[in-house]
C-alpha cells in the first residue's frame, strides 16, 4: 500500500477517526469535536499519512512549534492496521524536517510506546516535569 505524506489541515472528525483507529482515543478527548478543533487550530504543524489508493487518513503528527528553536510533537497517531510499516518513523522525520535543524523535538510517549521511540533512536531525557491536565 503506497502511503502519501504531506503537511495539511484535517477536520476534527478525521482527527477523531485516526485517534480511534490508532488506539490513542483512550488518552485524548476523541469524542469532543469542538476541543479537537481547538487542538488542530492551535497546532503550527500537522503532517499526515494517507493511503495512496483511497485517500484515507492513516497517520497524523500534530505539533506545536516556532520553527526555530522548539517543537513539541503532541500527537503521533498511526492506524493500527498500518503500524509496523514505517509511517510513524516517517511522520516524525517529516515533522523534524519541517520544524528545522535549529529546533529540538520533544514528545511524551504514550504508555507502551516507549520501545518504538527507542527503536528509532530517539534519545530519552531524565529531566522532565509536568503539571497534568485538570480536565
Amino acid at each position: 500500500m503506497p502511503i502519501t505524506y504531506q503537511q495539511e489541515q484535517v477536520s476534527a472528525q478525521e482527527f477523531a477517526d485516526i485517534l480511534h483507529a490508532s488506539g490513542l482515543a483512550a488518552r485524548r478527548p476523541a469524542d469532543d469535536l469542538a476541543r479537537l478543533r481547538q487542538m488542530l487550530d492551535g497546532a503550527a504543524l500537522v503532517v499526515t499519512a494517507r493511503d495512496g489508493a483511497t485517500g484515507q487518513l492513516v497517520g497524523l503528527a500534530r505539533s506545536l512549534t516556532d520553527f526555530s528553536y522548539a517543537c513539541y510533537l503532541s500527537d503521533l497517531a498511526v492506524d493500527l492496521a498500518y503500524q509496523g510499516q514505517g509511517s510513524g518513523t516517517r511522520l516524525i522525520a517529516l515533522t523534524r524536517e519541517a520544524a528545522g535543524e535549529g529546533s529540538m523535538c520533544l514528545l511524551v510517549a504514550a504508555p507502551g510506546a516507549e520501545d518504538f521511540y527507542r527503536k528509532i533512536g530517539m534519545p530519552e531525557i531524565e529531566r522532565a516535569f509536568l503539571f497534568p491536565r485538570l480536565r
